[in-house]
């Protein structure tokens, strides 16, 4: 995963955010779009997020890498 320094991830604009309310799930390229599919699935099972807030991310993140829902 390309390194994302906290000086890059605090110039990054709110919609790059999965979470932008807790700038939380950065998601600037190809490689964390990926990571926020997984890291949902962690959180959720880890009960850190809702259901439903998996499964926006998880949506907004394969909308930004052109995929479908599988």
């Amino acid at each position: 995963m390309a390194k994302l320094t906290t000086k890059a991830r605090n110039k990054l604009p709110l919609t790059t955010f999965g979470l932008p309310g807790k700038r939380a799930f950065p998601m600037q390229d190809a490689t964390h779009d990926r990571a926020a599919i997984s890291g949902a699935t962690r959180a959720y099972n880890a009960g850190n997020i809702s259901k439903g807030t998996e499964v926006k991310l998880q949506a907004k993140a394969r909308k930004k890498l052109g995929k479908s829902k599988k």
